[in-house]
C-alpha cells in the first residue's frame, strides 16, 4: 500500500465543493500513522479550541483575552486594545502596619476633592510610576491599576476591581465628572481584562473619548481614550467616590466644582488637565457656548482664552485683566456663579454685531471716534489686544495701528495688506 505524502491542509469547514468535501472525509477517515487527524475533524476542532484557550490563559489579562472575554474584536493593530494589568488582592499600604479592612468598614470614611484625586494621579503620571504588581510606590500604594485608584481616591488601603465598587456610588456615563473612575470587574476570570481608570474628562463634544489617567504596562499615564476603554467598553460601569466633596466641604454630588483656585499655571498654552475641561463648563454655564465649536475638552485652547477674556471684559475689566487666562478672582466668580455673564455676540453688553465699515480715513493719527474703541475692543474680544496698555480708547493710536497689523498677519496676509490699517475686509473678517 502507498503510504499518501502528509499534506498539512485544512479544508474549509463550511466549503460545499466537491474538492473540500473530499479532503474532509479523506481526512476523517485517514489512520493517524498515514496522516490523519485522531478522532478525525471535530477533534482537531477541539484540539484548535483548547490550543487557543491556552494562549488566553498564559496571557492572564492580556491582549489575546479580549476576544475570549467577549471584548472588541477590531484589528489588534488598535492601540493599548487591552490592558495587560493583573493585580494583587486588597491589603494595607506597603510597610503602614495597617492590618488592612475590617469587615463592615465605612468605606467613605476619608474625604478627598476631585481637584485632589486628579493631582494625586497627575503626579504617578508625571514620575512615570512603572507598572509591577508585586511592588509599592513610596507612597505605599500598590503599582497596578487598581492601586492607582486607591492612591487617587486615598484609600488608605490597596483594593483591586472586586472592591473598589464598594468605595462609590454608580453613576450614568452621562454624569461623569473629573475624579470619578470606570471600572471594569470580570467576575468570571478576574484576571482576564479587569481594569479601572479615573475620568479626567471628556475630549470631545460628542463625548465618545476622555481622557483617562490608568496605571497600565509599562507604567502611569494619561491619554485619550474611546468611551469606556479599547475592549469590553460595555462592561466599564462609572462610580463616584463616596467621600468626594466640592472645595467648601460640601456634598460632591452636585456641580463638582472645586472653588480653591487651583494656580495660574494649570491654563494657557501646553496646558492638558480636568481643570481646564471645567474651566470649559463653567464658561459654556455663563453664556460662553458660541467660543466652542467642539465642547469643553482638557487642552487648553483659543476658544478657552476667548471665552474667558468675554468673560472677564463682562466684568467691566481691561488690559490685563482680561487676558483671557483665568487669575483666582475670575475663577472664584465662575465657580460661585456671581459673576457677569457672557452676553450674547452683538449685544451691547460686548463688543460685537455688524457694524458698516467707515471707511479708512477714520483710521489715522489724530481721529477719534467710538467705532474705534469699538474697534478695539473687538481687537481685545479676539485676542488682539496685546499692544494696549491701558486698553482701546477712542483716538487712533500706534496700539490700534499694531493690534491690527497682528490681526492682519494671522490671516495669512503680508506687505502692504498687513500695514495695521483696517481696510473693508479686515473690518468684515473682525466683526463677522
Amino acid at each position: 500500500m502507498t503510504v499518501p505524502v502528509f499534506e498539512e491542509y485544512a479544508p474549509t469547514a463550511d466549503c460545499g465543493c466537491p474538492g473540500c468535501a473530499r479532503r474532509r472525509r479523506t481526512v476523517a477517515t485517514l489512520p493517524v500513522r498515514h496522516g490523519g487527524r485522531p478522532g478525525g475533524h471535530g477533534a482537531r476542532r477541539a484540539l484548535v479550541l483548547v490550543t487557543a484557550a491556552g494562549v488566553v490563559l498564559s496571557c492572564g489579562a492580556g491582549q489575546a483575552g479580549a476576544t475570549a472575554a467577549g471584548g472588541d474584536t477590531r484589528a489588534r493593530a488598535v492601540v493599548d486594545p487591552q490592558p495587560v494589568t493583573p493585580q494583587g488582592p486588597v491589603g494595607p499600604l506597603n510597610g503602614a502596619g495597617d492590618p488592612g479592612p475590617a469587615p463592615g468598614r465605612d468605606t467613605a470614611s476619608r474625604t478627598t476633592t476631585r481637584a485632589e484625586i486628579v493631582s494625586r494621579a497627575q503626579a504617578w503620571v508625571t514620575a512615570k510610576v512603572p507598572y509591577d504588581m508585586t511592588a509599592y510606590w513610596s507612597d505605599g500604594y500598590r503599582q497596578d491599576c487598581s492601586g492607582f485608584v486607591s492612591m487617587a481616591w486615598d484609600l488608605g488601603t490597596n483594593e483591586w476591581t472586586g472592591s473598589l465598587a464598594a468605595f462609590g456610588t454608580e453613576i450614568a456615563r452621562a454624569d461623569l465628572q473629573p475624579g470619578d473612575i470606570l471600572l471594569f470587574h470580570n467576575l468570571a476570570d478576574p484576571a482576564v481584562g479587569s481594569h479601572v481608570t479615573v475620568f479626567g474628562g471628556w475630549t470631545d463634544s460628542t463625548h465618545s473619548h476622555y481622557l483617562a489617567y490608568e496605571l497600565t504596562r509599562p507604567s502611569a499615564r494619561k491619554a485619550t481614550t474611546p468611551m469606556a476603554y479599547w475592549s469590553n467598553s460595555s462592561k466599564y460601569v462609572a462610580y463616584r467616590y463616596k467621600g468626594v466633596v466640592t472645595g467648601a466641604g460640601t456634598s460632591g454630588g452636585g456641580s463638582g466644582a472645586d472653588t480653591a483656585f487651583p494656580g495660574a499655571g494649570e491654563f494657557g498654552p501646553g496646558a492638558d488637565n480636568a481643570y481646564v475641561t471645567r474651566l470649559g463648563q463653567l464658561l459654556i454655564a455663563q453664556g460662553g457656548k458660541r467660543f466652542y465649536q467642539e465642547g469643553a475638552g482638557p487642552r487648553w485652547s483659543d476658544a478657552d482664552r476667548r471665552a474667558t477674556q468675554a468673560f472677564q471684559q463682562a466684568q467691566g475689566w481691561k488690559g490685563k485683566d482680561a487676558d483671557g487666562v483665568p487669575g483666582p478672582v475670575t475663577w472664584s466668580l465662575l465657580v460661585k456663579g456671581t459673576g457677569h455673564g457672557i452676553p450674547a455676540a452683538g449685544s451691547g453688553g460686548t463688543p460685537g454685531g455688524t457694524v458698516a465699515y467707515p471707511g479708512r480715513s477714520l483710521f489715522r493719527p489724530g481721529q477719534a471716534d467710538s467705532r474705534i474703541e469699538r474697534l478695539g475692543d473687538r481687537l481685545v474680544s479676539k485676542g488682539y489686544g496685546a499692544h494696549y496698555v491701558t486698553g482701546p480708547g477712542p483716538r487712533w493710536t500706534e496700539a490700534d495701528r499694531r493690534n491690527i497689523e497682528a490681526f492682519q498677519r494671522a490671516q495669512g496676509w503680508s506687505g502692504s495688506a498687513a500695514d495695521g490699517y483696517p481696510g473693508p475686509e479686515t473690518w468684515r473678517r473682525l466683526f463677522a
